[in-house]
């Protein structure tokens, strides 16, 4: 059986010293696109979008910092805690997701004690546009040949020359692919339901769909974590479950709120 080679250039144009990557240029159009469907969120409701640019700011901060953080420290902390200053190298690739989650929550919060919003009503609305960001973030990965997945004969495998010759999940386009869906639910339900009136239900419905994709889909991916370990589930999959546990926590209490009302 032949399988689809991929060996994409991770460069997308060079002029003299100046490069741009395609990791870059799709981060970029992620925070960008994340931002607009939250414009038009805050428009749908009246709420002034001039405060728009600071959060862009403070999201991006604490995407970067959280998720540069989460990867040194819990996917291979031996080899940071003794070399701190490259923790500080974002350039050479490491970004945890779990991290960035964790990183712009934080950031939200400041955020949200600066401009005196909902710290709530403003999380419902920014899951929206995470599950979009988190789309272009995978592609990239997949652009550069990183989380790859396991060896298998489906049909659809596909071999990493940059990598080896071994046919593959691939893993990052199962993620992109589950991101890209569960932003559409979540955009469906907050345009032609009433879940945005129900306080957390939008973020319970991210995490528990996020998380339960990113479960799933750790089964077929080579394992991200530089130390070994003797447990069934990987890194990945244990970060993912406190999530998983806050969404259905999320979930239930906005369904109780809204049927005693």
């Amino acid at each position: 059986m032949e399988f689809f080679v991929w060996n994409a250039d991770p460069v997308l144009a060079s002029l003299g010293p100046v490069t741009v990557h395609w990791y870059g240029a799709l981060f970029a159009l992620a925070i960008i696109s994340g931002l607009q469907v939250l414009k038009w969120c805050y428009i749908q409701e009246k709420v002034d979008v001039e405060s728009l640019d600071n959060l862009l700011m403070y999201a991006v901060i604490g995407i970067v910092v959280g998720a540069r953080l989460a990867h040194c420290l819990l996917y291979d902390p031996g080899y940071y805690l003794s070399n701190p200053l490259k923790i500080l190298a974002i350039w050479e690739g490491g970004l945890a997701s779990h991290g960035g989650g964790l990183g712009v929550i934080i950031a939200a919060y400041f955020y949200q004690k600066r401009y005196k919003m909902s710290f709530m009503w403003l999380l419902d609305r920014l899951a929206i546009s995470t599950a979009l960001f988190g789309f272009f973030v995978r592609f990239g990965n997949f652009i550069n040949s990183e989380i790859i997945g396991i060896e298998t004969s489906v049909p659809w495998a596909i071999v990493f020359s940059r990598i080896d010759n071994l046919p593959r999940h691939p893993a990052q386009l199962y993620e992109a692919i589950s991101y890209l869906a569960i932003f559409a639910v979540l955009f469906v339900a907050y345009r032609f339901t009433k879940i945005r009136q129900y306080s957390g239900a939008l973020l319970g419905g991210f995490l528990v769909m996020i998380f339960t994709a990113r479960f799933v889909i750790e089964f077929v991916k080579i394992k991200q974590a530089a130390y070994s370990s003797e447990l069934t589930f990987s890194t990945g999959q244990l970060l993912s479950i406190p999530f998983f546990i806050v969404g259905l926590i999320l979930l239930v209490r906005a369904y109780r709120v809204n049927k005693s009302t």
